[in-house]
């Protein structure tokens, strides 16, 4: 398997190679990603190859630091906006209710506030830079089983199958983050 550097310089010599290399190295990782948002191998698949083809655009002139974290984050936007256009259709809304639902009682709602495209994109900066932040301030243990949830969504079976925990202690830890992230996004001026 090729490294990420080796990969990278392989998108800015054009050579179809890249692709190859990168689904070698991270097409089985992006179709879980994929699949635990979309449940369907199809449309996983289908998002998996449109990130190649958006890494394939983007890189030049973007150089990633991690090539991994680059593609993971391209397959799961990919993912969600699938999830959203799928259920727009059945339901009349675009909603990604799938892994926001348990946080949305931590993280503020502007949907309803009128502020310019500027204010939204620099409070959003903000709100995920606090996120970081918060989860630099868990434990590792929780950090992963929160990471594996509502990045990577898997189910809570699945995180206490990965993880080696309970399902109760895989729910509890969930619980307390989310209780924890309320509170510091609280202390940082974000009202919930």
């Amino acid at each position: 398997m090729m490294d990420d550097e080796s990969i990278i310089e392989l998108f800015f010599a054009r050579s179809e190679d890249a692709i190859t290399e990168s689904k070698s190295s991270y097409g089985r990782l992006l179709c879980t990603i994929a699949v635990n948002i979309l449940h369907s191998t199809e449309d996983a698949q289908e998002c998996e190859n449109d990130t190649y083809f958006h890494a394939w655009n983007t890189i030049p002139p973007q150089r990633p630091d991690s090539l991994c974290s680059f593609l993971a984050r391209i397959t799961r936007n990919l993912s969600l906006d699938m999830y959203d256009r799928r259920n727009a259709v059945k339901r009349g809304q675009g909603s990604t209710g799938l892994l926001t639902d348990e946080l949305e009682e931590c993280i503020p709602d502007r949907t309803d506030t009128e502020c310019s495209a500027v204010e939204e994109s620099a409070e959003s900066e903000l709100l995920t830079g606090l996120i970081n932040t918060f989860l630099g301030t868990l434990r590792r243990d929780s950090r992963v089983i929160f990471m594996r949830r509502y990045w990577f969504g898997d189910s809570v079976a699945d995180v206490a199958a990965n993880t080696g925990y309970s399902v109760s202690k895989v729910k509890m830890s969930l619980k307390r983050s989310r209780d924890e992230l309320r509170s510091y996004l609280g202390k940082e001026g974000f009202r919930l």
